[in-house]
């Protein structure tokens, strides 16, 4: 059975039961999602993922191979850096969103009614 595991790791395909996520196979399971063979859901419904690691780890590997692709790649402490400041910016938005939400519920509370009355 291990052998098996072994040959389907070479070729790209991934074992349907997995004990450790190494980093050939998180990445063979995001360039599967890249190339349009899964998605991120099927995938994560698949190997008892959630979308948001999976997501996660395509983010990684994007930003990597952005990097790796760049005349004068930046060093890791860099790449950490760059996604820190995206996140952050995500957490900036999601609380805009919230605010935004917060007053829009002011003006239009929810009625204490129901519709029976």
């Amino acid at each position: 059975m291990e052998e098996t595991n072994k040959s389907n790791d070479v070729n790209g395909e991934l074992p349907e039961e997995i004990q450790r996520w190494t980093a050939k196979r998180r990445a063979a399971l995001v360039l599967s999602i890249v190339k349009g063979e899964t998605t991120a859901v099927e995938a994560a419904r698949k190997h008892d993922l959630t979308v948001a690691e999976i997501e996660s780890w395509k983010d990684t590997f994007l930003l990597a191979a952005e990097n790796a692709l760049r005349s004068r790649p930046k060093d890791e402490e860099a790449l950490h850096q760059e996604q820190v400041k995206k996140l952050e910016r995500k957490v900036g938005q999601l609380v805009m969103e919230l605010d935004i939400a917060r007053e829009a519920l002011k003006l239009h509370p929810f009625s204490e009614t129901t519709s029976d009355e």
